[in-house]
């Protein structure tokens, strides 16, 4: 019924358990459910995931889901990890071989866990930079002064294409309301044209 990397990640799950002194911890829930999780990361000074966790109680998609999550995220940077999570579906199908639709919701569930460890993460970092420049988005490292050059060169309107020029925002997100306070910010002093 299952595939052989499903049941692995599920009889056999790796990376069980929390990080002590974590750099970003991130936990959700489900109603419709009643599951409930937490993921927490630790994270290198290059932005690099060296480790990631999870604590479940829930059903085996939701466990198999969180175990390839976590194997997958190592190694890659906040970004990476968070622009990934953006797609919980083909995330869980590409790591666990098959993935019912019916259970996408424990996909995003997963996802959504890891998504808010690295805002966690983020936020930390913001509170912490002590730069010459402004640091808005930490998955990819983007200043203030880049998001405000590229939206003077670009005439730049939306978040979303602020996301397109700079990279800011295509990882956790969670640097949107930053973003958007700049592109207020530029409209309001008549920076921008219509």
């Amino acid at each position: 019924m299952h595939s052989k990397a499903f049941k692995q990640h599920f009889f056999n799950p790796s990376n069980v358990g929390g990080i002590e002194s974590a750099d970003g911890v991130g936990k959700a829930a489900s109603f419709s459910c009643g599951a409930v999780l937490r993921v927490s990361l630790s994270v290198d000074e290059s932005q690099l995931i060296t480790d990631a966790k999870f604590k479940a109680a829930g059903c085996s998609y939701l466990v198999a889901a969180l175990s390839a999550l976590t194997e997958t995220v190592r190694g890659k940077t906040t970004g990476e990890a968070a622009a990934l999570a953006q797609s919980p579906r083909e995330l869980a199908t590409a790591n666990l071989d098959e993935w019912p639709g019916e259970r996408d919701q424990c996909a995003t569930l997963a996802c959504l866990a890891l998504v808010t460890a690295i805002q966690n993460y983020s936020a930390a970092v913001r509170d912490e930079w002590s730069g010459d420049e402004a640091l808005i988005c930490t998955c990819f490292g983007v200043s203030e002064s880049t998001i405000e050059r590229e939206i003077k060169a670009g005439d730049l309107r939306t978040i979303s294409e602020v996301t397109r020029a700079s990279n800011a925002g295509a990882g956790c997100q969670s640097c949107y309301p930053l973003i958007e306070d700049i592109l207020n910010q530029h409209w309001r002093e008549g920076d921008l044209t219509l």
